[in-house]
């Protein structure tokens, strides 16, 4: 299993603040965004991993997270994306990464409480992705069950949607991934959509969707983001992160501190 983060896009929703560095660098409470989907990943034990960062942002995230991981054994790739195609781009983008393995994608504004390292390390072939009743489903991907809980249908952003169980940003997916993303056209807004590969695996019979209790966020917005910062400091999410992403940030902090003494 490895591990995709998708760090680009413009996050035009979010100027001023995205004018100068990434959305996915943004802080929640007390570190920056993109530190909650790679503890979404690193408890999981996933080693191998990618992030799909924007040409103008490249720089900043190498300098934040660089070989921060490095002596824990958890290897980070970048990789430019240099223009968001869609979120199904990321699995064409990542193949030489992916070399045939099945990877968990995990969109680098999406903040989860929920632990997924049984539904990560349990993970056979197909697809598995997960839903959540939210009361703004148009927003998302819809997933709508019938009355024995079985998937009958998914729609990207539907005006009128037929459930109110959004599919939050994580899915896992097996090696053919890569090839199913290749055959896709554009939809309507001119971008790959995650739904039409879900869709088809659920087309085969070979998709199975988990229902989330806990919070999630989808950080694209203002209230979206100041909600996930008051409830990263009430539910101490830092405090529950992977003991290793805890020691790196402290030792990143601690260097970071001794360099700027130096130049004092």
């Amino acid at each position: 299993m490895k591990g995709i983060i998708l760090a680009g896009g413009t996050g035009t929703r979010l100027l001023p603040l995205t004018a100068l560095t990434s959305k996915q660098l943004l802080p929640v409470y007390d570190r920056p965004m993109i530190f909650y989907p790679l503890n979404t990943l690193i408890r999981a034990s996933v080693k191998d991993i990618l992030i799909i960062v924007s040409p103008g942002h490249s720089g900043n995230f190498l300098n934040l997270l660089g070989s921060m991981f490095r002596k824990f054994g958890v290897n980070l790739s970048f990789i430019v994306q240099k223009s968001p195609r869609g979120l199904a781009e990321a699995y064409i983008l990542a193949e030489d990464f992916l070399d045939g393995e099945s990877s968990t994608l995990v969109l680098g504004d999406n903040i989860f409480e929920d632990d997924f390292t049984e539904a990560i390390r349990t993970f056979e072939k197909g697809g598995r992705i997960f839903a959540k009743e939210v009361s703004d489903p148009e927003r998302f991907g819809v997933v709508e069950f019938d009355e024995n809980h079985e998937v009958i249908s998914i729609e990207e952003k539907p005006i009128a949607p037929r459930s109110q169980f959004a599919i939050p940003g994580i899915y896992i997916f097996d090696k053919d991934v890569v090839e199913r993303a290749k055959t896709l056209t554009p939809s309507e807004r001119g971008e790959l959509e995650i739904t039409d590969l879900q869709r088809y695996y659920l087309s085969k019979h070979m998709l199975d969707v988990r229902l989330i209790e806990g919070a999630w966020f989808d950080t694209g917005t203002f209230e979206s983001l100041f909600e996930a910062s008051v409830f990263a400091r009430e539910k101490k999410l830092g405090d529950r992160s992977h003991p290793m992403i805890n020691e790196a940030i402290r030792e990143f902090n601690a260097e970071y501190k001794g360099i700027v003494s130096l130049k004092k």
